[in-house]
């Protein structure tokens, strides 16, 4: 029982960083049985009017900063049950829609995947996400915070009126069209339970730090928030993601356990259909 456990926690570990794709700096070696080969799943469709992207990979015995094997040859699908649309290996492991899909609010999507050779004893795969509806997003506040830390913080706020319903948002936060959220621990996500069916009236959702280069703003620098509806299912995966990625809390409780997706017969990882909006903020001269 404990080299079972110790096997799925390594695998897991691994899995997690390959769906991140974080390099790092530090070489890991880590011992896997390699038998014990997962399918790793990351992909979405949203209400953008782009190309849709999939990406296959397998968990492996691989140094940690080294890249996931991809999955090359599959054949792939989203439908929502009257439309299919087909996806096309771009890349090795790459795999992604025609440039002109979007995804339809109140919707359900299938992903099916089909790859030529069985991984972890299976070769079909497929997963089910709801597009949840979304209230379109009002306006980007920023307000300097000077006496918060060395050089002051930036409040990224947002305005929109919130439905009754109940739901999950994802605020992802880009600089000049230059995406800062771009890793998994950096998301931030929440449930409405703090102003559901209000106007948030400025609720925040970011906190841009001036002493660190990449965060620090300027004026004319252009701020936008992105909110998406992930849902509650999607939600809890990367809150869970994120406590398996910065560890167990105390410090000595139990090992990880393997994060739940939404990928059938044992594969890792999660499909997710959400509707998003946007809106952005310049950044003016402070007196």
């Amino acid at each position: 029982m404990e080299t079972k456990s110790l096997r799925k926690k390594d695998l897991w570990m691994f899995a997690i960083l390959a769906f991140m794709a974080v390099s790092c700096t530090e070489k890991v070696d880590i011992q896997l049985d390699e038998s014990y080969t997962r399918l790793v799943v990351d992909g979405c469709i949203t209400t953008d009017t782009t190309a849709h992207t999939i990406k296959l990979s397998t968990t492996s015995s691989y140094y940690y900063n080294q890249p996931a094997p991809a999955v090359t040859g599959a054949t792939l699908t989203i439908t929502d049950g009257s439309s299919i649309y087909p996806l096309i290996e771009t890349r090795p492991g790459i795999y992604q829609t025609a440039d002109t899909v979007a995804g339809m609010q109140g919707h359900t999507y299938t992903l099916n995947i089909s790859l030529q050779q069985e991984i972890g004893g299976y070769s079909e795969y497929k997963a089910v996400s709801q597009m949840n509806t979304l209230s379109t997003l009002d306006s980007v506040g920023l307000k300097f915070q000077p006496d918060w830390g060395e050089k002051g913080f930036y409040e990224v706020k947002v305005y929109v009126q919130e439905p009754p319903t109940v739901d999950f948002y994802r605020f992802m936060i880009y600089k000049n069209n230059q995406l800062l959220t771009d890793t998994i621990t950096e998301w931030f996500v929440t449930d409405d339970k703090f102003f559901n069916g209000s106007y948030t009236n400025g609720a925040a959702v970011a906190y841009l730090n001036q002493r660190n280069p990449s965060e620090h703003l300027d004026p004319g620098d252009i701020v936008t928030v992105e909110v998406d509806n992930i849902g509650k299912e999607y939600c809890t995966f990367i809150w869970n993601t994120q406590s398996e990625i910065r560890g167990s809390n105390p410090l000595f409780s139990g090992p990880p356990a393997n994060v739940e997706g939404n990928i059938s017969n044992g594969a890792i990882g999660f499909f997710a259909a959400y509707a998003n909006t946007r809106s952005s903020a310049k950044v003016k001269q402070e007196f």
